[in-house]
């Protein structure tokens, strides 16, 4: 056979890894469709295994460590002063609440655009940093918020913090009175900041984004504006983050110190680590291990919960370099890649046959 024939046969025959990657391709759809299916029938059952009250908790700290990892997984940036964002919606959310009695999803609406706001000049000149540097001066940030909290008794309440939120919802009183059937009208919300979330991880500014994670340079050079992506992500994140703290005072019908302390922004870190940075799912995993293990530590009377849930960190940390869902879906991952490689070889064995 000669060389031009050789070449016109590969040119116009279709090769076997063409026909792997579109079997790839339908095969990965199918399997993005069962886990957003599964992940949608987790929510809906949650209030029946857990309860209400801490299955809400678990719905916002889940939005909340993904609005995180949007910033950390895919920008990047480790932000230590996200408690800002998180605690200034619930502020501002309950306030709303309280002085014009809204229903929830618009006072809720209101504290994640205040916490957008918020975000603008905190990015703004925070961005112009990175790693450990960044981190400091969103600490800096949420230090002066919550000094801020602190001090204005008039409109915080100042120790005591925002009492009797109330949970408005068109009159409709099971919703307003019943934490049953608020976590089904509240969930929508938590839905909508997950899509919001995997929407843009899944966009090409996405793609951009996780580009100047990995070489800010070069996206630079290729003339990206490197900064204007990283205040963009950081306005959407704090967004998502101030839509999750806003139902998280809403569900406990008081707003607190806690909720602009720096702790809060050490916690939501430990969750994103814990499930897996840069997945998005494994907020939502590391929510779920996180708060129902507070929840039963706290039901037993266990005062030393820091301790085990930090012991929990550290042996995640050490035994799954990843976090418990990035290691999964590493090793899934190359196990399917081993099995398409044996594949590949067994079609060019039958190829090669006479």
């Amino acid at each position: 056979m000669s060389t031009n024939t050789a070449r016109s046969d590969a040119t116009t025959a279709p090769g076997p890894s063409r026909i792997e990657r579109v079997t790839h391709a339908t095969g990965r759809s199918w399997r993005h469709l069962a886990l957003l299916a599964a992940g949608l029938v987790l929510a809906l059952a949650l209030p029946w295994f857990v309860y209400p009250p801490v299955a809400m908790d678990i719905a916002a700290w889940a939005l909340f460590a993904v609005a995180l990892d949007l910033l950390l997984g895919f920008g990047g940036l480790l932000s230590f002063g996200h408690a800002a964002f998180w605690g200034g919606s619930a502020y501002v959310t309950g306030l709303v609440a309280i002085n014009y009695g809204l229903p929830f999803p618009l006072a809720v609406l209101v504290g994640a655009v205040a916490a957008m706001l918020l975000a603008l000049p905190i990015g703004y000149l925070s961005v112009r940093s990175t790693g450990i540097y960044f981190a400091m001066v969103t600490l800096a940030f949420a230090q002066m918020i919550y000094f801020i909290a602190n001090q204005w008794n008039d409109v915080t309440g100042g120790e005591n913090g925002l009492q009797s939120v109330p949970t408005n919802f068109f009159g409709i009183e099971a919703v307003e009175t019943d934490s049953f059937w608020f976590y089904y009208a509240a969930l929508p919300m938590i839905i909508l900041g997950m899509w919001i979330a995997w929407r843009v991880v899944h966009s090409p500014f996405g793609r951009v984004l996780v580009a100047t994670r990995d070489n800010a340079p070069r996206a630079r050079a290729l003339g990206y504006n490197v900064e204007g992506y990283r205040i963009t992500v950081f306005v959407i994140s704090a967004g998502l983050a101030g839509l999750a703290g806003g139902l998280f005072a809403i569900s406990h019908g008081f707003v607190s110190l806690q909720e602009v302390i720096w702790n809060t922004s050490g916690k939501v870190v430990l969750i994103t680590v814990l499930g897996g940075i840069g997945t998005l799912w494994g907020g939502i995993l590391g929510a779920i291990v996180i708060v129902v293990l507070e929840d039963q530590l706290a039901s037993s009377g266990f005062e030393g919960i820091g301790i085990i849930t930090g012991t929990v960190f550290v042996v995640v940390v050490l035994l799954f370099r990843r976090g418990i869902w990035g290691t999964v879906a590493d090793f899934l991952a190359r196990r399917q890649g081993r099995e398409a490689e044996g594949d590949d070889v067994g079609i060019a064995d039958k190829e090669h046959q006479p």
